[in-house]
């Protein structure tokens, strides 16, 4: 995933406890690791139709000359390629959830675009011919755990416990 990777770990001590005990009682913990990667692509997801952060927080105001010129009124979402691409790729002990949109992590962390060769990018903007030095751009984080997203993966940890417990 070359577009924007983050990295997160469960600090939750019951849910790591539990952690540990389906890896004692499972071969394989894939499974719970696809569980939880479903879960919060479906929770990534949610935040292109709030246009929050993981926080809940509200996403940085369009630029009112792009936002008239735009198909789509929502924040990141144009083509939908973004929002669509967010995936997951369960492991035995991780999962990761991300996508390989090379414009990904200039929206997640916020940067300035400079030109790559001349000294101005040239871009149109409400009909109008623009010529700037440097375009900023706010974070406008869509990748991470919320709070409802570890209340899930703690759900999901517990229930395959109970499962696989119950099979003993």
């Amino acid at each position: 995933m070359s577009g924007v990777s983050i990295t997160m770990q469960i600090r939750d001590a019951e849910v790591r406890r539990g952690f540990r005990k389906l890896e004692r009682l499972m071969t394989d913990t894939t499974p719970v690791m696809a569980a939880i990667g479903t879960g919060l692509v479906g929770t990534t997801h949610m935040r292109f139709v709030t246009q929050t952060d993981p926080e809940g927080q509200a996403w940085a105001a369009l630029n009112t000359g792009y936002a008239a010129d735009k198909r789509n009124s929502r924040i990141l979402t144009e083509s939908g390629r973004l929002r669509d691409s967010i995936n997951s790729r369960p492991g035995n002990d991780e999962v990761l959830v991300g996508t390989n949109v090379i414009y990904a992590a200039i929206h997640q962390f916020g940067g300035t675009i400079l030109p790559k060769a001349g000294t101005h990018l040239w871009f149109r903007i409400g009909g109008a011919l623009i010529r700037a030095a440097k375009v900023t751009l706010p974070a406008r984080a869509f990748l991470g755990i919320s709070s409802d997203d570890e209340a899930m993966i703690a759900e999901t940890v517990f229930g395959f416990l109970e499962r696989v417990s119950a099979r003993r």
